[in-house]
């Protein structure tokens, strides 16, 4: 039989699962690289830059304007592979328990 009190102790254990998983977000990180490797950026699951490596031999270039360009590019694609990693870690955190409900996202939105 449905139990409603049930339910609602599940929901309450969920977010505070969620809760903490947010929290640990900090310390998930990823590192993407642009230009075969001239640019690496490493950023965290709450989307913060960590660090940025630029190789020593795009200084002696003249044009600053590459640099930027795969500093960018390096960027975003941290940035939006890192989203994989979180998403991963939310379910992981979150696993068991509510039900699988068909349809449901309970993330979306949360990146």
């Amino acid at each position: 039989m449905f139990n409603m009190f049930d339910i609602m102790g599940k929901v309450k254990d969920f977010q505070a699962r969620l809760i903490q998983a947010k929290q640990d977000l900090v310390h998930i990180t990823h590192t993407a690289e642009a230009g075969a490797g001239m640019i690496k950026v490493t950023v965290n699951g709450v989307k913060q830059v960590l660090k940025i490596e630029v190789d020593k031999d795009l200084f002696s270039k003249e044009d600053n304007q590459v640099v930027i360009d795969l500093i960018t590019a390096a960027t975003n694609k941290a940035l939006s592979e890192v989203d994989e990693l979180v998403k991963q870690a939310l379910k992981k955190a979150t696993e068991g328990v509510l039900p699988n409900i068909p349809g449901l996202d309970l993330f979306n939105g949360l990146l």
